[in-house]
Parts: C-alpha cells; structure tokens; sequence
C-alpha cells in the first residue's frame, strides 16, 4: 500500500516521464499527472497514454486555453509586460495557471503533495512554488530533478529500463517551452552568448512572407477583440496573429536575461503576437491614456511585469497593482494599424472614439485653437523656482 497521492505537473517529456516512476519507486507514492493545455500544441492523448504507461494511477488534462488567454495574456498586455524591456513573460505567464490547477487536482483526488519537473537553477520553480504555497500553503512539494542526480543520458536510460515510452534522444540539445504566447528555446551551443542560435530552432517566425502588407488590430477597454475587423475570441486572434506576422520574420528575442535564482542566462524566444499585440496596445495608450496616467502606467508597468517573472503572481501587491492596470484601461478602445515588412512590424497608424488628440489644439493651421496668449505666464510661473534658485544662490557666487 502506498504512503499517498501526489500530482505531478506533467508536461511529457523526458524528465516528469521519469519522474511519474521514479517518484513512485523511491517516495512510494500514487502519481497523478495533471498536464495542462496551454497551446503547446501537442497531442495530449499521446502525453496522456504515455503517463499511463509510464505508472501514472491517474492523467488528466485541462484545456485552459480560453483561461489563460483571458486571466492571464490579457493582464499583461493591460501591463505592456516586458522583461527587462525585452521579454513578453512567455513562460512566467503559464506557471501560475498551471499552479492553479494543481491544487485543484490535489483536492479532487485526496492528495497532499504536487511535484513539478524543474531544475535547481531555473526560474520555473520559484514560479510553481510560491504559487502553489499561496494558494495552498501546507502544500508539500516534491522537485525530483533537483535531488535525483541524474543527467540527461541517465533519464533515458531510466526509461529503457523500465520502459517508458519517450520520444528524447541523447542527441537532443535544446530546451523548448511553448504555449499560446510564444516558445522558449535554450541550451546547447546557445548556451555560449556569442553564438548565433542555429536557424532551425525557429518555427513560428520562418520567414515566408516577401510582400508588404498591412493588419489592423482592435481593442475595446484595452482587450484585442479583433483583426482586420473580424471579431474573433483571445485564443484564435492570438493564433492568428502568431502566424500573420511570424510569416515576416518577426518575433525572434535573443537576450542575457536575470534570471530570478542570480544567474545570467542566454534565451531566446518567439513570440510573434505577444510582441505585435504589447506594441499596438503601448501606441493605443498613447492616444488614450491622460498624460499623468500614462506616466504613472510607464513607472509601475516593470514592476509589474518583475513580480510576475519571480513568481509572485499571486501576491498582495501584484493584485493591487492589477486594480490599478484594470482601471487604467477603461478607454483603451480604437485601432492600431501595423505595417509588416521582412523582418520588421511597425506601427503606421492609431484611432480611436475616446482620443485624446485635438486637431485643433495640435494644428499649426488656420484651424488652431490653442489659447497662445496664456503661454506666456504658464512659461513664467513653472520655471520661477530654477529662476530665483538661479538669481539667489548662482548669482551670489
């Protein structure tokens, strides 16, 4: 008889593959592995079968698809959420989802323990862990790949041994995490910042598109609601989106990137929509936003988008910081149009109902209604301290 449940955040691949047996061998747990779809596209009657097969009593599968589209892509975008002014939190976004349906499944199946599949120096087990703990704090958490000492050839040669059916060779360098988002590619010769990332690590930025050509992407209280005018729901917009402007070229991230454990680390991503959707939303805001808002949205955005990479989704400030996305958003409404060329999106136009651009306030033209005469004093009042500062104490010198 075994000593307990546990979930297992299950993505498949070679390490939570060996974990489901090895978990069960040297803990003598019953595993129960959640996978959760996320728009890895993938066949998750494979992974399911293949958790099964690997001695999983359980494997589920959630499609939380429209779930992360909408409570988690959404408050980023609301946020402009770029790490380090780079990154569109592609898998920092993910984990606290996934978290989320973990403990859920720990509660329907009676479990007191979830384990996850990350390593010791990676950002993904601050993620899993914290928000497992804030969602369930006596919660234990099992973490195999951290203890086990197992390298990659040992894993595959764990699962020969007891039969595990995987598709991992010893040859495989690359680590790849994938989801409506975008894709997160390292290791291998990338590992080496000066390096070039070997073209056919890529697959959703493949240039294929030559001719130049337009989209239009609109929002309503700063949600993308449709492309080209065609309403459509987040998950097949995003989808869609990926593949317009992946055609040209566009969406391919190479960084050093902090990551959260102390360690500088090479990444590369794509993420075509992510960074075509955070671009035209960021110029909307500029039509929209009043400038003190638009100030204060600039300074608080990266923090934002920090406590969202460290893991801390589910924290006190950051939902306090969501009430202040959310309101902020409230006539983020209009259209952005962008012009995608080989390798290049840019923005060429914005428009919007609620636009806080004035024609004639802005116009050099006849049409100018600005008030000229009030500048004066305006100009004279706002730099009277630098003037008696300048008066009082440089002339005194």
């Amino acid at each position: 008889m075994s000593k307990g449940r546990v979930v297992l955040a299950y993505s498949g691949g070679l390490d939570t593959s060996v974990a489901v047996k090895w978990i069960s061998e040297v803990h003598d747990l019953e595993v129960i592995a959640l996978a959760v779809d996320v728009g890895q596209d993938e066949d998750f009657d494979v992974i399911r079968n293949r958790a099964l097969a690997a001695g999983a009593v359980e494997a589920e599968v959630v499609d939380a698809k429209d779930e992360f589209a909408s409570d988690f892509i959404v408050p980023a975008i609301f946020a402009n959420a770029m790490y380090e002014n780079k990154y569109p939190l592609v898998s920092s976004l993910s984990r606290p989802v996934i978290a989320k349906h973990l403990i859920a499944a720990t509660k329907k199946y009676g479990a007191q323990i979830v384990a996850h599949g990350c390593t010791g120096k990676g950002n993904d087990q601050v993620r899993f862990e914290v928000s497992l703990r804030a969602l369930r704090p006596d919660i234990e958490i099992l973490a195999p790949v951290r203890t086990w000492g197992l390298s990659r050839a040992d894993s595959i040669d764990y699962a020969a041994r007891h039969s595990i059916p995987i598709m991992a060779t010893k040859e495989k360098l690359y680590s790849i995490d994938q989801n409506l988002w975008g894709r997160a590619i390292e290791a291998g010769e990338m590992e080496d910042p000066w390096v070039k990332p070997p073209t056919g690590i890529y697959q959703t930025t493949v240039l294929s598109a030559t001719e130049p050509s337009t989209v239009i992407i609109s929002f309503e209280s700063g949600v993308p609601t449709a492309i080209d005018g065609e309403r459509m729901d987040l998950v097949p917009l995003i989808s869609k989106l990926t593949q317009k402007v992946g055609s040209y070229g566009f969406g391919r991230i190479d960084m050093v990137e902090n990551r959260r454990v102390g360690i500088k680390s090479r990444e590369v991503y794509e993420a075509p929509a992510a960074l075509a959707l955070i671009m035209a939303h960021a110029d909307l805001e500029d039509l929209t936003l009043e400038r003190d808002l638009a100030h204060e949205k600039l300074r608080l955005s990266p923090r934002w988008t920090e406590l969202v990479y460290d893991g801390l989704w589910y924290s006190p400030l950051k939902q306090s910081l969501d009430a202040f996305m959310t309101e902020s958003q409230k006539f983020v409404t209009g259209e952005v149009r962008l012009s995608l060329e080989p390798g290049r999106v840019m923005v060429e136009g914005r428009r919007s109902p609620v636009g806080l651009y004035d024609y004639e306030l802005a116009t050099y033209d006849a049409a100018d209604a600005f008030r000229h005469e009030d500048a004066e004093g305006f100009v004279r009042l706002w730099g009277l301290g630098v003037q008696t500062w300048s008066r009082k104490q440089l002339g005194s010198q």
